[in-house]
């Protein structure tokens, strides 16, 4: 698959990155730490979508809200790392290809992630 290509298809992930990432800026600052989980929902929805992709990632994402509630009991709950890793996460969060590697690489215990603004 040629760069273009890669580029064009992490388009909705990388929007949906854009966004998480705006949210956490902006909004999320507002209301403090509530959350009841670790890392926080819109945390844990970021990474899953950066891991993941955009329909995993969203669906993990909500799925983690709707049992984020005044009676969960909370906790820490990281998001599950994928078999295969054929992206990377840059620094600022985006997802780009692995450079210089045309197979998937197994992922390992050193994972990635992107830092992000904010709190929750």
């Amino acid at each position: 698959m040629t760069r273009a290509v890669q580029f064009v298809a992490l388009l909705p992930r990388n929007a949906c990155v854009l966004v998480l990432r705006v949210y956490r800026a902006v909004v999320s600052p507002l209301y403090g730490d509530v959350c009841r989980y670790y890392p926080s929902c819109s945390r844990y929805a970021l990474e899953a979508i950066q891991l993941h992709g955009v329909v995993r990632g969203v669906a993990m994402g909500s799925w983690r809200i709707a049992r984020c509630h005044p009676w969960a009991a909370g906790g820490v709950d990281d998001v599950p790392e994928p078999r295969t890793q054929k992206y990377r996460v840059t620094k600022s969060g985006f997802v780009t290809p692995r450079s210089g590697t045309t197979t998937p690489e197994l992922v390992g215990a050193g994972r990635i992630v992107a830092q992000s603004h904010g709190k929750g």
